[in-house]
């Protein structure tokens, strides 16, 4: 299994190594899984649908990460080929130990005239978490893509707290070669009072990132617009890429904004896990 902790031991406390690989191709008429790979603590399921496209589950076996804990995951969709990839349940980041850092990798590849959904449930951070995450999306010249990454800072109604977390979140999408959107969240220290600020959050406990590239993009603007609450914000980065912002107070605030956004963007195709 590829380690990402290339120059460094690991952690004795290792809980969880995971990893998936999945490779879809088109027969004209449907997507069909062309390669699989999975080892450790990361499962794929694959349920039928009675859309053309396929349909991939993420599931971390483990419950959940803590420091020194990996997850790698990388998918290509061939030309012509429809894929969404989603996950079972919210992920959780627990305490660290020893300072170590839980971390996630995804690499993915949309050729030309396919369509890519990454559309995995929310992550949910714990009190001493320390999580380094990226996405990095690689596309050609005809692709398009739909990318969420919902990330709950503590479950407000549970009484949970956030004063001391390290987060370094990264997405990277490229097209050709060439770095068509980077979006980076990075906090260190007390989430709480960072949030609070009416700059930052305004008090909210989830942010959402939300893009969507695809020939459609601007016609979709004003749309989605009248979607979203107050606290939320939509722009066309490109003509071809919009790029959206939600914060709420909770997941379940959440969930009630993001689920017409998604509806609307993937023709009510959004899997039924993510049901209200």
């Amino acid at each position: 299994m590829l380690d990402i902790y290339p120059n460094a031991p690991p952690p004795s406390h290792v809980r969880a190594r995971g990893e998936v690989t999945i490779s879809c191709r088109s027969n004209g008429l449907t997507t069909t899984l062309n390669k699989l790979r999975q080892a450790g603590s990361l499962k794929c399921f694959f349920p039928k649908t009675c859309r053309n496209e396929l349909q991939a589950v993420l599931l971390n076996s483990a419950g959940g990460l803590t420091g020194g804990d990996q997850l790698i995951i990388s998918a290509r969709v061939e030309p012509q080929a429809q894929l969404t990839i989603t996950s079972q349940a919210a992920e959780r980041i627990y305490r660290t130990l020893d300072n170590h850092e839980s971390l996630i990798r995804t690499e993915l590849h949309v050729s030309n005239n396919a369509h890519l959904n990454w559309v995995p449930q929310e992550t949910i951070l714990f009190e001493g978490c320390a999580l380094r995450r990226s996405l990095t999306v690689t596309l050609e010249e005809t692709s398009s893509l739909i990318i969420i990454e919902p990330i709950v800072f503590g479950r407000r109604e549970m009484g949970e707290t956030l004063t001391s977390i390290s987060l370094n979140d990264r997405i990277e999408i490229y097209r050709s070669g060439q770095p068509i959107f980077i979006d980076v969240i990075q906090m260190f220290g007390d989430a709480e009072e960072e949030l609070d600020k009416p700059s930052v959050a305004n008090g909210a406990r989830t942010v959402t990132s939300v893009t969507y590239i695809a020939s459609d993009a601007e016609a979709h603007l004003a749309g989605i617009r009248q979607l979203l609450p107050q606290e939320a914000g939509a722009s066309l980065f490109h003509s071809d890429t919009l790029v959206m912002r939600l914060i709420a107070k909770d997941s379940n605030d959440m969930r009630k904004w993001l689920i017409p956004i998604l509806d609307r963007l993937t023709q009510k195709g959004l899997p039924k896990c993510w049901s209200l």
